[in-house]
């Protein structure tokens, strides 16, 4: 089955486009009482054996294993081993952001489909399209392509005016003429107006995005500006705002409500 299948299949079952990141960092999970004395392993599994029916997908960002170095390699892997063996209707999406030439993106594509087994990945755009061709070889899986992110200063180079109009759309554009059918688009939900103008871009693309929570992302203007005709084809990030509460299932549930309320088109 291929990404757009299994993603449409949950989005439906669990009616649902929130997309949960599961980005742990062990000295809040210590300071989290109900959390406490568990291994990072066991706190991820908690959040999914929590979150799994309010979901579309699962994000993990890689940075947050690296950081605890082979540990913490052992430990996505357990917990993507975890999701595919409990819950292999859920896409995985590893959150790399990947860059560089052919030869060695052709590495990162083989570890992260193939030894990870991620369904997805993110991926950064400027060294052209020769230096993602190895993703997209992945015909089954989704290689989302960053055009704008979710940070306060992403605008000071993603906006900067090239001919006429900023730099992020003239990215996306060229990106649309390489007219993959397993290409994705990542953009911010803290800016709606560009999220906007990507969807018209791109109208029957999956898209990946984030900023709601702990990035204050309004969920109104993003969620209408990023759903498809359907009312779908878009994955809204949380991770902090969720992962860290005191009631994960609470705080997933009440966002995907949120989120859903705005879906009509």
């Amino acid at each position: 089955m291929d990404f757009q299948d299994k993603f449409q299949n949950i989005v439906a079952k669990n009616n649902s486009l929130l997309c949960v990141g599961l980005d742990p960092k062990l000295e809040r999970i210590k300071k989290q009482t109900v959390y406490k004395g568990e291994s990072l392993v066991k706190f991820n599994m908690s959040i999914v054996n929590q979150t799994a029916d309010l979901v579309c997908a699962y994000k993990p960002n890689i940075a947050f294993y690296e950081a605890l170095g082979i540990e913490g390699l052992k430990y996505l892997k357990q917990t993507v081993d975890y999701l595919k063996r409990n819950y292999p209707n859920i896409p995985i999406v590893l959150d790399a952001k990947r860059a560089d030439i052919a030869n060695t993106a052709k590495m990162y594509a083989t570890a992260i489909f193939d030894i990870w087994g991620a369904d997805a990945t993110t991926v950064y755009p400027h060294l052209g399209f020769d230096s993602l061709e190895p993703f997209f070889a992945y015909k089954q899986k989704l290689t989302i392509v960053i055009i704008k992110t979710s940070n306060p200063d992403a605008s000071t180079f993603q906006n900067l005016k090239v001919g006429g109009e900023p730099y992020y759309m003239k990215v996306a554009k060229e990106i649309k003429k390489w007219d993959k059918p397993n290409l994705g688009v990542f953009v911010g939900a803290t800016y709606p107006q560009d999220l906007k103008n990507v969807r018209k871009l791109f109208p029957h693309n999956i898209i990946l995005s984030a900023g709601f929570g702990a990035q204050g992302g309004k969920i109104k203007e993003a969620v209408k500006a990023g759903v498809d005709k359907t009312g779908g084809g878009i994955m809204f990030n949380a991770s902090r705002s969720i992962i860290f509460s005191q009631n994960p299932k609470k705080e997933a549930q009440k966002l995907r409500d949120e989120i859903n309320k705005y879906r009509a088109v």
